[in-house]
């Protein structure tokens, strides 16, 4: 499968980058830390190139992903993405997330079915010429991290468009198979979670509001039921997986 090399920003080799103006009012972020401005602007390099391509849809992979097996197979034409998407996730991060009960068979042991709630992670995805442009238009202004941009709906600016989600999933990152496994979640995130356990981040809920916000997630759930979704974490088989089993 031929593929383009692009060349990712290093957060250690630009100490300006906390020094970028951020719109951090937006619900109350906090700043985004070096590391996570390098990825969002690695990707935003990312989606220039498709923007500026022929092609309707690009593929987008990070360097410290694993493939599954069959992988090549798929990734060969495009024949396979639905008519109507504009982002399909093909990584696993390894958390629950839902999705439409309904699946569309691909080819290869793959499927689809619509993505109806966050999965972060950006290590590999799929996105529609035109979706690079909006991304674009979106990110002239730094304020929310790259996988929360895109697949986080609380978060999201593509609100009205329709994204999928590949299973099993296409590829995982290293840092999360074998005996890495326990190291979830990403280390872009460690500086964050550093600033939120000083105080900076969220406050802490009162005994009535876990009442409620768990009154409010049993809801959802029913309700996820009643529309016909699925909660579920995304599985994913990796090479050397395959053959311990065979």
């Amino acid at each position: 499968v031929p593929f383009e090399r692009v060349q990712a920003i290093d957060a250690r080799d630009r100490p300006d980058l906390d020094q970028l103006p951020q719109n951090v009012g937006y619900r109350n972020r906090l700043p985004l830390t070096d590391g996570e401005i390098a990825c969002l602007l690695s990707h935003r390099a990312c989606w220039a190139a498709i923007a500026q391509g022929d092609a309707r849809y690009g593929a987008i992979f990070e360097d410290d992903i694993v493939f599954a097996a069959k992988a090549g197979a798929l990734l060969r034409d495009s024949d396979w993405i639905p008519a109507d998407a504009e982002v399909v996730k093909l990584e696993s991060y390894f958390c629950k997330t839902v999705i439409r009960r309904k699946r569309i068979a691909i080819g290869h042991g793959f499927s689809t079915s619509k993505l109806d709630a966050g999965h972060i992670g950006t290590a590999g995805y799929i996105i529609s010429r035109q979706t690079a442009l909006d991304l674009i238009k979106a990110t002239e202004e730094i304020g929310i991290a790259v996988d929360d941009l895109v697949f986080n709906p609380e978060f999201s600016v593509l609100r009205g468009e329709t994204i999928y989600q590949l299973i099993p999933a296409l590829c995982a990152q290293d840092q999360f198979l074998g005996d890495r496994a326990l190291q979830l979640p990403s280390l872009l995130r460690e500086k964050r979670d550093i600033q939120c356990a000083a105080g900076t981040g969220r406050r802490r809920k009162t005994a009535i509001a876990k009442v409620k916000a768990e009154a409010r997630r049993i809801g959802k759930r029913i309700a996820d039921f009643c529309r016909l979704k699925r909660r579920m974490v995304i599985p994913f088989t990796y090479p050397s997986q395959s053959s311990a089993g065979s």
